[in-house]
């Protein structure tokens, strides 16, 4: 049994169990009428010696145990150098297909069902959020087959997230951005603000992923140091920006959250003033 255990974030953790198939084991018989008796018993008492002493030993063994821990604040050089060419791969002037998909929904979240990565909720407590997804697919003859953007808004938060997915997975599989902001704003305001990103993960085929995300500092201590960093963060941050544009959704969500009854637009103070 191999147990992995990925990701520990401030935002969020990648958490996963992953466990192996374990050894198979195959005794072949031969046919009876092939042996003579003394052979058949001595084939029986033999079986019966290994299956014995293998369930005596059973408990004994202990299944090995694999610790995969990701350091989303402070990435490695080599995990960086992935980042950035990753991002690199991502086309400036996306062209797009035909097909298309947008969407848009109400879930809620069952407080008896466990999240990964996620602290249950109060008994009692319920969660819900609004969303709209956008998906466009790419020509043939790219890297990637298509890029789905989506955005949410519950009862405290804004989350954008960008996915582009790799055609042809080897080793990178797709590419996710994401960029988060207090729902004490309107959609549109976030949308109109270039809200940068705050997290850039890569999903590769049969590895880790490699995630850098903005940490905070623990309660009494200041943030770490992410000055190195900021170039990959501001790439991030470019390509979220021109797929806003080429997507159309500074316009488009705030409309399909509308349609859901979400506040779109600030609020503003009504009244009038009293004359001196």
């Amino acid at each position: 049994m191999s147990l992995i255990l990925g990701g520990a974030a401030l935002q969020r953790c990648d958490n996963c169990a992953v466990l192996n198939s374990a050894l198979a084991a195959e005794v072949t018989v031969l046919d009876r009428e092939r042996l003579v008796p003394q052979l058949a018993r001595t084939l029986v008492l033999t079986l019966a010696g290994i299956v014995t002493a293998s369930v005596a030993a059973s408990p004994q063994q202990q299944a090995p145990v694999k610790v995969n821990v990701i350091n989303v604040c402070s990435p490695s050089a080599d995990d960086q150098k992935e980042l950035s060419t990753a991002l690199a791969k991502v086309p400036a002037k996306p062209v797009f297909g035909k097909d298309y998909e947008v969407a848009r929904g109400h879930s809620t979240l069952d407080a008896n069902t466990p999240v990964p990565g996620m602290q249950p909720l109060p008994p009692g407590a319920a969660s819900a959020a609004d969303w709209v997804r956008v998906r466009r697919e790419f020509p043939d003859a790219g890297l990637f087959s298509n890029v789905q953007y989506s955005f949410s808004v519950d009862a405290s938060n804004m989350v954008e997230t960008l996915v582009l997915r790799v055609r042809d997975p080897k080793d990178l599989m797709q590419v996710s951005l994401e960029d988060s902001a207090s729902a004490v704003t309107s959609a549109s305001a976030m949308l109109s603000a270039n809200t940068p990103v705050s997290r850039v993960k890569l999903e590769r085929f049969g590895k880790s992923s490699v995630v850098l995300a903005r940490c905070a500092g623990a309660e009494g201590s200041p943030a770490p140091d992410q000055t190195a960093y900021e170039s990959i963060f501001r790439e991030a941050s470019a390509i979220l920006n021109r797929y806003r544009d080429a997507l159309g959704v500074r316009k488009l969500v705030p409309q399909e959250l509308s349609r859901l009854g979400v506040a779109t637009a600030p609020k503003t103070a009504t009244g009038s003033k009293k004359d001196p």
